[in-house]
Formats: structure tokens, sequence, C-alpha cells
């Protein structure tokens, strides 16, 4: 969930938070829909694509794209799991395969869906309060939560993040982090989470919790930017972490850590919304939003990792990038590198996918769910 479309929630309304539930266990069919070629040696099968739903409408769902046989299908997991609560709840914020399971972090929900990656079938479920991002490193999942009720509060309580045996699924260790954290990335046994303070605006946080996993202890706290949101890592250890600014007179950036000394090294003067690293390159787009102007500034970008030096002001290279009212969520396939982005239009209907070739170029689009946003690929 992007910490702007919750702001401005918040700001306007007073959130409740709904669950669903069926009585009576009733198949709901997915719809497919024919949008790509079929493609046979792949050695990814397909991915699943989490549809966040709009806030206190229990909308999340889970869509899946497959490769062999080109077809997208819509809400697969409601039709896969009849005997579970309809659609997934309230807020989809992260998903991520890891080994033969998949996880669906639900943010407000309070819950981690886990279940069989292949076959989409219901394992288990994990409570979690308010959670974000999840992470793995040998056998375990890493959830960042922001521990308290949804609400802007100025003694909105520290965040923490929650240690979970993949083989077990329970919670084995907790470490209190930063002021609502949210995504991590991991090196070798150091766990980085950037921490935006997002619930006790305008004081916000502006640092990066480095947790060593063996001790599960925070040995070091970066200070970095206000409002801290996306992280990446690239081969040489160096960490992109982005800052949202204060959506007033701060402006979003993009920083960089060296993974090595746990300090900043450079400031990149780059707005960001979202990142995906595929090799040397670092693709993103911004939505930076102005509460003053009361306009969003959309901009998309590759950047080499490299020499930190932008090699292209445009991802989408045919002129459809028009066509997208508000880009929501970004990933390249890691074997073929096509682009995906996704469109959450208004955030109330139903939003859409756009697969792009390498160069940029359209190839097919088609309906998602509400506020399509993030992508998990499944190998056979």
């Amino acid at each position: 969930m992007h910490f702007f479309s919750l702001s401005m929630t918040l700001f306007s309304i007073c959130i409740l938070v709904f669950t669903s539930c069926r009585d009576d266990a009733y198949v709901y069919l997915s719809e497919s829909k024919q949008v790509a070629p079929r493609r046979i040696n792949s050695k990814i099968k397909g991915f699943y694509l989490l549809n966040e739903g709009n806030m206190g409408m229990n909308r999340a769902t889970i869509d899946f794209f497959n490769y062999d046989t080109g077809e997208y299908f819509t809400d697969t997991y409601s039709e896969k799991n009849p005997e579970v609560v309809k659609e997934l709840g309230d807020v989809g914020n992260d998903i991520e395969i890891y080994g033969s399971k998949c996880y669906a972090v639900i943010n407000c929900s309070n819950y981690v869906e886990v279940f069989d990656a292949q076959s989409g079938i219901h394992i288990a479920s994990i409570d979690i309060p308010n959670c974000r991002y999840i992470k793995f490193h040998d056998g375990k999942a890493y959830v960042s939560s922001y521990s308290g009720p949804v609400g802007l509060s100025p003694n909105a309580e520290h965040g923490f993040v929650a240690e979970i045996d993949t083989t077990s699924l329970t919670l084995t260790r907790k470490v209190i982090v930063g002021y609502q954290p949210e995504e991590m990335v991991i090196k070798e046994n150091k766990l980085y989470v950037a921490n935006s303070g997002g619930y006790r605006v305008p004081n916000y946080d502006r640092t990066v919790s480095v947790i060593d996993i063996p001790s599960f202890e925070i040995i070091k706290t970066i200070d970095v930017g206000i409002n801290l949101h996306r992280m990446e890592i690239d081969k040489r250890g160096d960490i992109y972490v982005s800052s949202r600014g204060d959506y007033y007179d701060v402006s979003p950036n993009l920083y960089v850590i060296d993974s090595d000394s746990d300090e900043v090294k450079q400031k990149l003067d780059i707005p960001v919304s979202e990142l995906c690293m595929m090799g040397d390159s670092l693709y993103y787009y911004s939505t930076a939003y102005s509460f003053t102007t009361g306009t969003n500034e959309v901009t998309y970008g590759i950047l080499d990792t490299r020499d930190k030096q932008i090699v292209s002001h445009k991802i989408i290279k045919d002129g459809t990038d028009k066509d997208i009212m508000m880009p929501y969520g970004l990933s390249v396939n890691p074997e073929t590198k096509e682009i995906y982005i996704t469109d959450a239009q208004n955030y109330v209907v139903t939003g859409y996918l756009y697969c792009y070739s390498p160069d940029g170029v359209l190839k097919w689009k088609t309906p998602a769910g509400n506020i399509p946003a993030h992508i998990a690929y499944l190998y056979k």
C-alpha cells in the first residue's frame, strides 16, 4: 500500500476495517482471458499479481498469468479456496514466493496468507498486526509491521520485524525497529529496514534499522531522509532507499547506502515511488504528489547502478504511458526482461496490467483487480 493513498484516506475519513465471511462454501469462478501467445519453453510458469483493494473495502484479490497458455486469470484465489473467506481481506501489500509456498501480506487484515505456489491452495494464515512487507533468508521469512492500529497519531508506536520459520510457519523472534517500517533488503547476515514514521506526520522517521540476523538485534541505525519506503540492493552491495518527502516542501528522493560501512554514500536527487532491480539496471517510476499543488508529477527512468547515472528517462517508448492514469506497480521478468506496469486508475475502479517489451513497446494489456500492485514469479 502506497503511503500517499493511505495518508489521503486518513486525512479525509476515519478508517473502519471490515471483515467479510461466507456462511456456505461456494465456488467463485475466476475469469480468464487470452492476452498473449503461448510460451512453452519458459522456465517461468507464470506470475501471481496481488491486487491491494481499496482500504476498508475487503477487496484484496490474487490474479494469475500463465505463460504456457498466454491466459490471464482474475481472482484465482477465491476459486481455488471456496472454504476460505471470500477474497483475502483488506489491503494486499506484498507477495513473494519462497520454496514451494507463496506468501501474501494482507496489511489491514493483520495476517500473512500462505498457500501452495503451484496449486494455489491455502496452507495457513499467520497473524501479524499491520503487516507490510516480506523478505526471506536461510529458511526464515521476515515481515515488517507497523505494530499499532491504522491511524495518524503523534504517539504512534514503534514497529517491529517478525521472523517466521518457513517450515513450521510459526513466529520465532521479533525485534523492535523504528516508526512504521516498510521495505527491507538482506545482505549476508544483516537485514535492513526502512522506517517511514508515516503515522507521526509531520514528525516522520528518517532512519534505516540494521539488524544482525543471528542475534536478531539492532546493531546500527542509519540517518537517511524523512518518510522512507522502498529498498533494493545491487550486485556490489549498494542499497537504494527512497524517501517520499513530506508532500509539501521536502521533495521525494533516492539515497544510496554502502552496506560495508553502513553509511549513506550518495543522494541521487531522483524522485522514486517504486523500484525494480534487474541486473545492473534499476527501473523506477515516481508519482510525486504535492498537497500544495494538489497534483501528481509522473516520471519514469532507468539507473545504471555501476556509475549511478540515469541511462534513460523513459521506460515506455511508444507513447502509451499517456494511457496509464496512476502507475502503481513495477516488475521486470528475470528471464525475458519484459516490463510490467500496473495502473490503479482512480483507486476505486478496476485497474490494468500493461506488458512491455524490453525496449518499452506495449505487447498487451488486460484488466486486473482493484489497485493491482505486486507481482511474484512462479518457476516450473
